[in-house]
């Protein structure tokens, strides 16, 4: 098998028409068998995603298999032709709201899992600042919309005859599309300013949306994300939660 990417945890290989995503043996057996879950549910959608093969162990380390995607992310695509990033980004958007307008009724709630995380950062946020992100994240509306969890465009792999495939299902949830709109922003920023205001500006007119709900998400969002402590994330993500607004 030759390898394709390696990320944290995970070597991803390619195996003829197959790619085969190997964990390490670190990585709780509980999340591998919920990312494929979750791959089969949002499959079951209709969406244009990689139909889920397999989970099995290879030497030892869990592996899932899937269909393989021979092509280029949207964001190797901005990166080598940046004077057709609009065009891009309108693909871009257009496919998040096609991810939204699906409904898998047995996805985990987004606004339960984001509940869990504040909750767990009794170590990095105080408990004022963690009351009011619970708070907030209460009074948010219930949606039960498909959301993808880490929308951007490095998920995004157009084939060679143009067509997209979304990847890396691992923290989809069924919630607001307003608060995957927020993580995508978030996400964009990290890389590209710019960029990410772009996308705001644009998702918000497609969806008439309007752009403080989304903005009143980032501070949930961004408490959120700090779970995974990623290096290099931790002082601009806490920067989004004190936004938080006190009465």
């Amino acid at each position: 098998m030759d390898v394709v990417s390696t990320r944290a945890e995970k070597i991803i290989y390619r195996d003829g028409d197959n790619a085969v995503k190997v964990f390490s043996e670190k990585f709780p057996k509980s999340d591998i068998l919920n990312e494929a879950l979750n791959q089969s549910r949002v499959e079951e959608t209709g969406l244009p995603i990689p139909a889920l093969k397999s989970v099995s162990v290879i030497d030892g380390k869990w592996a899932i298999t899937m269909e393989f995607v021979e092509g280029k992310t949207l964001a190797q695509l901005m990166e080598e032709d940046p004077d057709n990033i609009d065009k891009y980004l309108d693909t871009f958007v257009n496919l998040q709201i096609e991810v939204q307008s699906k409904k898998a009724p047995l996805l985990n709630k987004l606004k339960d899992k984001m509940n869990r995380k504040i909750s767990s950062l009794g170590s990095q946020i105080d408990a004022t600042i963690r009351y009011e992100l619970h708070t907030r994240l209460e009074s948010m509306p219930n949606h039960d919309k498909v959301c993808h969890g880490d929308f951007n465009p490095s998920n995004i792999i157009i084939d060679n005859n143009g067509n997209p495939h979304i990847i890396d299902w691992s923290h989809a949830t069924q919630g607001n599309a307003a608060a995957d709109a927020a993580r995508t922003y978030l996400i964009l920023t990290l890389r590209h300013k710019e960029l990410a205001e772009k996308y705001l500006n644009l998702f918000c007119k497609k969806t008439d949306t309007a752009k403080q709900y989304v903005q009143q998400w980032l501070p949930i969002v961004a408490a959120s994300q700090l779970v995974k402590r990623i290096p290099g994330e931790e002082a601009f993500l806490k920067s989004w939660v004190d936004v938080v607004d006190y009465q």
